[in-house]
């Protein structure tokens, strides 16, 4: 039997590899391709062990990787600024907005709780890296960074929101005072790993060098976890500072990390993490459409309140593209749930959990979500994204402060430029 799960899964994988190079033509996430592939595995009857307790950590690991390679490909310079503003604005926004008003709902209906309620809101709103990163590959290069500045901030900020709510049991300024301890010892953590990692990588003459280096960053995030520490921003830092070293390259500390050598052995390392996150990513959805069972995904009960949701993520996420000028097209619908939302509800304390926020209510939405995203990236055209932007740069009788600051900040450099006529 064993010979068979091997032959089967690595059909599977390799089924996963032609999903992701067709999505572009297809228009299709390779996640519903993966989420029904491991459906029908088993419905064909297919007996593997129990993976619901192993679910999470390979979740884990997923995310860990994900944001590692989004970050990799992400470059820092001045021209980006207005864009950073923009995507953490639209990561922040609707998630604070539909998180407050979720739980009050649901703890109107429940009495739970204010912040039970919140608890088991928060993974609703998280928008998935996992799903969202791989599926922009045919966006404009504005759109496409747009789409990994927002889902990677949003992954941390959904996940330093719903560990602060779980950890403190009352709210109190005592909470914010030792959340922003640890933030400041998470910054100090992150500086000290990322240099010694980038010491590791530019130095390392073995053969063996860029795995060790994914453990130890997985070890990092894991051990600063447990003290509750805001671990994926760590993964933010790393990532962004090995994708932009010449900006630190004329920093005394730099010269120490072998510049020259740490370059070309960082595009290798990207590449290696971009097959471990496909690895993981394939395996977390197949096991995940393993255990799905069809009929809570297509259960009435919950149906409703599911497509509700999901209206109101959609409204509010056009609310806020159109506050700080970010193209609707086609970013409007480009905000699926997945592995986050996933890792989120299981870490749930059980005793904490409420029947309205179910498995099966938290699968519909993925699904709906994604089917949506689906939707928005068949219509998509790259026509349809430069119409957007030329739209968004006439209106700017409604454009919010910060955004026109930094839209006269970049203005003012090309304006002085300009000689003078006499």
């Amino acid at each position: 039997m064993t010979i068979y799960v091997v032959v089967a899964l690595c059909v599977m994988l390799l089924m996963a590899y032609v999903f992701d190079l067709s999505a572009p033509k297809t228009k299709i996430p390779s996640v519903i391709l993966l989420l029904i592939m491991g459906g029908l595995a088993r419905f064909a009857g297919l007996k593997i062990p129990d993976l619901s307790d192993f679910l999470p950590a390979l979740g884990t690991l997923g995310l860990i990787l994900i944001v590692l390679e989004g970050s990799l490909e992400l470059e820092l310079n001045r021209s980006k600024t207005k864009l950073i503003v923009r995507s953490f604005l639209v990561a922040l926004l609707p998630m604070i907005i539909l998180s407050v008003l979720a739980a009050f709902v649901l703890d109107h209906y429940t009495s739970a709780g204010y912040r039970v309620s919140l608890m088991n809101v928060i993974p609703l709103f998280v928008v998935s890296s996992a799903i969202a990163i791989p599926s922009v590959t045919t966006f404009r290069p504005a759109n496409k960074d747009f789409v990994i500045y927002e889902t990677s901030m949003s992954d941390i900020i959904g996940v330093m929101l719903f560990n602060f709510i779980v950890v403190n049991e009352f709210i109190t300024f005592t909470s914010f005072q030792s959340f922003f301890v640890q933030f400041i010892a998470l910054i100090l953590v992150s500086f000290v790993a990322t240099l010694v990692l980038a010491f590791l990588l530019g130095n390392i003459n073995h053969r063996v060098k860029f795995l060790p280096l994914v453990l130890a960053v997985v070890l990092i995030y894991t051990v600063s976890k447990i003290y509750h520490l805001p671990s994926l921003l760590f993964i933010l830092l790393f990532g962004l500072f090995l994708s932009n070293f010449n900006l630190f390259k004329n920093f005394r500390f730099a010269k120490r990390l072998n510049p020259e050598f740490l370059v070309t052995e960082v595009h290798k390392f990207g590449d290696l993490v971009s097959e471990f996150a496909f690895l993981v990513r394939s395996l977390f959805f197949l096991v995940f459409g393993f255990l799905i069972n069809p009929q809570e995904l297509l259960d009435t009960s919950t149906m409703a309140t599911a497509i509700g949701i999901c209206v109101a993520i959609y409204a509010v996420r056009a609310l806020v593209l159109k506050l700080v000028k970010a193209p609707l097209k086609p970013l409007t619908l480009v905000s699926p749930r997945g592995l986050i939302t996933i890792l989120l509800f299981l870490s749930i304390p059980p005793h904490q959990m409420t029947p309205y926020i179910s498995k099966t209510l938290i699968t519909q939405v993925i699904v709906i979500s994604v089917i949506a995203m689906m939707v928005g990236l068949m219509w998509h055209r790259p026509k349809d994204e430069e119409d957007e932007e030329l739209e968004g740069v006439a209106q700017t009788d409604d454009t919010p402060s910060v955004i026109a600051e930094l839209d006269n900040a970049e203005a003012a450099p090309a304006q002085a430029a300009i000689p003078r006529q006499s």
